[in-house]
């Protein structure tokens, strides 16, 4: 399952009820202190990662009705809660009217020691008279309530409470749906709720102001659990050694008795050898240390949370691995927090390409406005402190840029000489690996990753529904600006964003340019997608590259489920991971010769070559400025 929504009520500072959406990656900005951590700590709280306390619910409002939902989708289809009949919970009417799983957890946070008071859910469920309560029903009681209403069951197996039910569902005309509460604490509610909650996603929860040694119990966590293991596969010499030494010491301990006895028969009476099983694992104590034996409790605070947080992510998998959930959330408050500059960009990428991941899903807080500009525009929710103090999240529109831009200060154009917009994160890759291969070769083109690291260029996540929002906050800074969108539609059909473009050639200092073919993937040579990605596809100038190159490498993995058989949100994400690949691996294996055969219009040498220009006349124009 896959959390999508999340709503709060009288927990700390959101005492208005308060929704939000999330994506696979999630990124909540907001300054200090104005409620990013409470939005983690409300979803361990459901999770159960986390117990309230008296301080959790709002202060003015209602402390007795603090509550957590929490909405998934990607539902399982099946669940078994009877032998040889499965059911789901859109069967069983236990979906919202989005398809949805929306679950609602209910805490009392007045009490002294605060607890959960229910737990329900919101579906579209029957409202019809005698058709609205079969889930509370037993088995003897749904037989006679079919006998009421008609219902055949001739072909139903009525030892099966789920199939008594979609029978009795089934020869209604209109079930008259409506949402309403489902109290999942009674009879089969219960039941399919419980195998749903089996289902769940697994949170983890890495807190900002967590300590930061190799003795924590993240850190301890995997090495433990390393040991066990180790041990596991010796068990039986193990054994055999805990034996030999037994035989031996109680042979010794017996004649020790025997000897007293003839000394003192009153105190060897009192005397018995015991032999006390040693624990094998606790014999190990693990650390890490450098090549200079130093620990890492003794490294600098970014090298510790750093190696920290992987620690983390290692036991998370490790319990994803042993439960049954079906897949795992990563809540990070803060990860770049001690972190350098070039490891918090890395970090952020890396978790990005962990939310890409089938069953990932990585929810982060941040208030550093330079990681904040590379993020798509569905990823960020902005929290912000209204007038009368009650808390806001938005997200999924143009005003989050602008809120965020004007809380934070997205972009620090001090010394940027060029703006360059693309469509996203992939295009950045590209356009970065590709003039490493050029300038590598001897070509007249920038380095365009040792600019962005300077300062000097600023790539610009320009594409979708961001257009507007970043286009308005350029405008104003009297700097270069070169756009490059995606072609999208194959000729004669115009290009998707040929609207876009004319508007900022129509403005001063700002030019964007089209790809002549569907995306910049669409310029890779398939020679090195077969040697770096291992799959041969037929790359035309229209199309969908990407996809060819998931599918492919999705039937030669060992999944036994067809293409076309995956459901739309683990192809989503092997697209984008072979997006990804395709972008920095492949991309990276192209040589000047392979391009030429590829781009025959030269496309791509032309706008490194725009952006080379652009770029200088920044730097002539901010050199004209300081002169100034």
């Amino acid at each position: 399952m896959r959390l999508r929504r999340v709503k709060m009520r009288n927990f700390r500072c959101f005492q208005q009820e308060t929704e939000f959406e999330l994506s696979d990656f999630t990124a909540l900005v907001g300054s200090n202190d104005v409620g990013k951590s409470a939005v983690l700590d409300a979803l361990a709280m459901f999770f159960g990662e986390y117990k309230p306390d008296v301080d959790d619910a709002s202060i003015d409002g209602d402390r007795s009705d603090m509550m957590i939902a929490c909405e998934f989708d990607s539902l399982p289809d099946e669940i078994g809660i009877d032998a040889g009949f499965k059911t789901s919970a859109p069967k069983e009417w236990m979906v919202n009217s989005r398809g949805c799983l929306e679950v609602h957890k209910v805490f009392n946070g007045s009490l002294k020691s605060p607890k959960q008071t229910r737990v329900f859910l919101v579906a579209n469920h029957p409202s019809v008279r005698l058709i609205d309560d079969l889930l509370y029903l037993k088995n003897s009681e749904l037989k006679k309530r079919a006998s009421d209403l008609g219902v055949n069951l001739d072909n139903v197996d009525q030892r099966i409470n789920s199939a008594l039910r979609h029978a009795i569902w089934d020869s209604v005309d209109d079930l008259e749906l409506r949402e309403q509460e489902i109290d999942i604490s009674r009879e089969d509610a219960k039941r399919v709720w419980d195998e749903l909650h089996k289902q769940l996603p697994l949170f983890a929860l890495f807190r900002s102001d967590r300590m930061s040694t190799d003795q924590d119990e993240e850190a301890q966590g995997p090495l433990k659990s390393a040991v066990e293991e180790a041990l596991q596969t010796q068990r039986e010499q193990l054994d055999q050694v805990t034996a030999v030494v037994r035989d031996r010491v109680l042979s010794i301990a017996r004649a020790t008795v025997d000897k007293l006895r003839e000394m003192d028969p009153d105190l060897a009476q009192e005397l018995n050898p015991r032999f006390t099983q040693v624990n094998w694992s606790r014999i190990f104590g693990i650390s890490l240390t450098d090549d200079s034996q130093v620990p890492i409790n003794k490294r600098g605070s970014g090298v510790r949370r750093l190696i920290l947080l992987n620690f983390f992510r290692a036991q998370a998998e490790r319990r994803l691995e042993t439960g049954c959930a079906s897949g795992i959330i990563y809540g990070i408050e803060e990860p770049e927090t001690s972190q350098h500059p070039a490891n918090q960009e890395l970090l952020f990428h890396t978790f990005r390409e962990l939310a890409e991941q089938p069953g990932c899903q990585v929810i982060i807080t941040t208030h550093t406005p330079v990681l904040v500009r590379n993020l798509p525009l569905d990823s960020l929710k902005y929290i912000e402190r209204t007038s009368d103090g009650s808390r806001r999240i938005i997200g999924g529109n143009d005003e989050t840029y602008r809120r965020i831009a004007g809380a934070l200060g997205v972009i620090p154009d001090h010394n940027v000489r060029l703006f360059i917009g693309v469509e996203g994160v992939n295009d950045v890759e590209f356009l970065r690996n590709i003039a490493t291969v050029l300038r590598n070769a001897g070509e007249d083109v920038l380095d365009l990753a040792a600019l962005e690291k300077k300062g000097e260029i600023m790539f610009i996540p320009v594409g979708g529904s961001n257009l507007a929002s970043w286009t308005h906050r350029l405008s104003h800074l009297n700097r270069p600006e070169y756009h490059i969108f995606d072609r999208d539609e194959q000729p004669p059909a115009a290009p998707h964003y040929q609207s876009s473009v004319n508007s900022i050639n129509s403005r001063e200092n700002a030019t964007a340019v089209l790809t002549g073919k569907r995306e910049m993937e669409n310029y890779l040579h398939p020679d090195v997608i077969l040697r770096t990605l291992g799959v041969t596809v037929t790359v035309t100038d229209f199309c969908d590259v990407p996809e060819l190159v998931a599918e492919q490498v999705h039937s030669t993995s060992e999944s036994q489920t067809p293409w076309a058989q995956l459901d739309e949100d683990t192809r989503r994400k092997k697209v984008s991971n072979a997006k990804r690949r395709l972008n920095s691996i492949a991309c990276l294996a192209m040589t000047p010769q392979l391009l030429s055969e590829t781009d025959t219009a030269n496309d791509v040498r032309g706008w490194l070559n725009d952006i080379r220009r652009l770029h200088e006349a920044g730097s002539q124009h901010r050199a004209a400025s300081s002169a100034g």
